[in-house]
């Protein structure tokens, strides 16, 4: 056994303390999150710990007192001790209080939620290897990462992903049939159906709940005229002609990502395009030994590579397959020309034509 190195080890502690400390976080982020905590102090400004309470409708001041401590060790939240008062920087608005902001996380933390919640049924996995299938392995799964999703594309879609597409805003702008496939609960869809009113739009997924919260909201942003919803397997949508088609973080949790390549073929016109949204990652481990990489290995281990293996084939691509394997994957489909369109701090994009 190797001399145990001290040095090492206080170091290795302190960044476990730190971990557990951001593990430890997420119950009681939630519950500001759910209570409005944090928006009342965003909207508000500063208070102790009895205005809080007052202000985000008549809370317990105990529990708010020890809920806001603890998001001010945490950094989540500024504190005056003089004053006894609480605040929120700009900055930790964008995360916690500001719902369109890039950076807002509240998603993030209710997918932690869901992924302890469906440890049993990934446990079992790992000893059977049988998948989970995509929906079951929390209460409300689809709804976590939905809303982890929305923030980047909110941000990104309309404003920098289509547009490094080649010529595909003009198609969208004169009117053009996109299927957005595995839109689960449609954020992806609408938004690019408000976008672009004279295009049309179907999305498809083949879990019944995302589509049926992805039609309540197309009702209530009143383009349920133009934007349909379909539940469908990828390699089962029967509809073609299309001119764009779209994947958004979805290609690596398919059993089959290889027949779903060629069925996207089959569906788009000869001269339409397949914009692929991946998880950002290099082509080996090794470089995705980083904060980002952490997130979607710890995520793809839960929900990426279990949710493959439930289906057919099983290809299990996980969450860090890297463009060089889902070039090799949208080839294999029948498409010629794979490249990389653009890219961000959490995704890439591809752009694959045949």
């Amino acid at each position: 056994m190797a001399q145990l190195d001290e040095g090492k080890l206080h170091e290795f502690v302190g960044k476990m303390l730190g971990d557990l400390g951001g593990a430890f976080s997420v119950p009681t982020v939630r519950l500001g999150l759910r209570l409005g905590l944090f928006d009342a102090l965003h909207e508000g400004g500063p208070a102790t710990a009895a205005e809080l309470a007052r202000r985000a409708g008549g809370l317990t001041e105990r529990y708010v007192r020890e809920w806001a401590l603890a998001q001010a060790a945490s950094g989540y939240v500024d504190y005056e001790p003089g004053a006894e008062r609480f605040s929120l920087s700009p900055h930790q608005a964008m995360v916690f209080a500001v719902k369109d902001s890039p950076v807002y996380l509240a998603g993030a933390f209710d997918l932690v939620a869901a992924m302890i919640e469906g440890e049993p049924k990934v446990e079992n996995s790992f000893r059977t290897g049988t998948g989970v299938r995509w929906g079951d392995s929390a209460g409300c799964l689809f709804c976590a990462t939905g809303a982890f999703f929305r923030p980047g594309y909110v941000n990104n879609i309309v404003q920098n992903w289509l547009p490094a597409l080649d010529g595909v805003v003009d198609k969208l702008k004169a009117g053009a049939k996109i299927a957005d496939v595995g839109c689960g609960v449609g954020f992806s869809t609408l938004l690019m159906a408000q976008a672009y009113p004279e295009s049309r739009f179907v999305g498809f997924d083949f879990h019944e709940p995302s589509i049926e919260e992805a039609r309540r909201h197309a009702k209530a942003h009143g383009v349920d005229g133009r934007v349909r919803f379909e539940t469908a397997a990828a390699k089962a949508i029967g509809e073609t002609g299309f001119d764009l088609v779209t994947v958004f973080d979805c290609l690596h949790d398919m059993g089959d990502p290889r027949g779903c390549s060629a069925h996207m073929r089959r569906i788009m016109k000869d001269d339409g395009t397949w914009m692929i949204v991946e998880p950002i990652a290099g082509d080996r481990p090794q470089d995705n030994m980083n904060p980002v990489g952490r997130l979607y290995y710890n995520a793809s281990t839960m929900i990426c590579v279990p949710t493959s293996l439930d289906q057919e084939v099983g290809e299990g691509l996980g969450a860090q397959a890297g463009q060089a394997k889902l070039s090799e994957v949208v080839r294999d489909g029948g498409f010629t020309r794979v490249r990389r369109a653009t890219e961000g701090p959490f995704n890439m994009v591809l752009e694959a034509r045949a």
